[in-house]
């Protein structure tokens, strides 16, 4: 039986704490959250893995290297490797989302490096599994292909990648999604069963 929490409430103060915070203290939250799960019995230690998509598939990534032993696999759909790329992404063509950009990513390259997935590869030990749409404007394909070069760099590569060339940021394409979920149940029964 799952069990589901949801905060509402908490208002802007509450939103403003994870700024500039991506990869730590809101992965910090992430890692709480699935320890507390297996110290009440609700999550088997041996059977945890993390998805995401977009900001989760960013945080599925960091969670995988900042805890490497804590999961067993991890996917990455349409996610933001590195924070930097997010730059040239259709967020900058408006002042709002430049603006966001500005509030909530850390201010200087060397944080923005330290709280980007895409640096801290050599950490992964587990299966990685990567979906992404070549024609994603949000979080551009290139966050993506950045971290594949990362890994290929310390001797890694993802176990399953799957690319759609017709897709954007969320695939919208039946027979894609089909495709897609098909191959991450396959991945995830594989690595902590059905």
């Amino acid at each position: 039986m799952s069990r589901f929490v949801f905060f509402r409430g908490y208002g802007n103060a509450f939103e403003g704490l994870g700024y500039r915070k991506w990869g730590t203290v809101m992965q910090d939250d992430l890692t709480d959250a699935v320890k507390w799960a297996v110290a009440q019995g609700i999550a088997d230690p041996n059977r945890v893995c993390i998805y995401g998509a977009s900001y989760g598939g960013y945080a599925a990534l960091m969670s995988a290297v900042r805890e490497p032993d804590l999961y067993r696999c991890t996917v990455g759909y349409v996610g933001v490797y590195d924070l930097d790329a997010q730059r040239s992404s259709d967020i900058g063509d408006h002042e709002a989302g430049r603006n966001y950009l500005k509030d909530v990513y850390p201010p200087t390259k060397a944080e923005r490096v330290a709280q980007s997935p895409a640096y801290g590869v050599d950490k992964l030990k587990i299966p990685v599994m990567l979906v992404h749409g070549a024609k994603d404007v949000r979080v551009p394909i290139k966050n993506m292909n950045f971290l594949i070069d990362q890994m290929e760099k310390v001797g890694k590569q993802p176990e399953v990648v799957v690319v759609e060339p017709k897709e954007a940021h969320g695939f919208r394409d039946l027979q894609n999604n089909v495709n897609l979920y098909t191959k991450m149940l396959a991945f995830f029964d594989k690595y902590i069963g059905p």
